[in-house]
């Protein structure tokens, strides 16, 4: 899970960069962290939730603009999607 969490920090601050740049934004620093909760049901663990805790600078975005592309890239980088994936095993 801690592997996940930093794949999916990584994976949305490229997403965010590259959303930033399509709206002709370019960030000057930008740092993200992910947490993961875990929880158990009938013995078996799973990651209930995960917490994008990111700092961005951009010069010249408005904040409502910034959490709208930050919102899409997080719904949309690989990562966050892979955690709503249907899984299929072939053994």
């Amino acid at each position: 899970e801690e592997l996940l969490a930093a794949a999916h920090a990584g994976c949305f601050t490229m997403a965010l960069a590259a959303e930033l740049g399509k709206a002709g934004f370019t960030p000057t620093r930008m740092a993200t962290q992910a947490s993961v909760s875990l929880e158990q049901a009938e013995g078996k663990w799973s990651i209930a939730t995960v917490h994008l805790e990111n700092e961005a600078w951009v010069p010249g975005i408005a904040d409502a603009q910034f959490q709208e592309i930050a919102n899409g890239a997080k719904e949309n980088c690989p990562v966050s999607r892979l955690f709503r994936a249907k899984i299929t095993l072939h053994a």
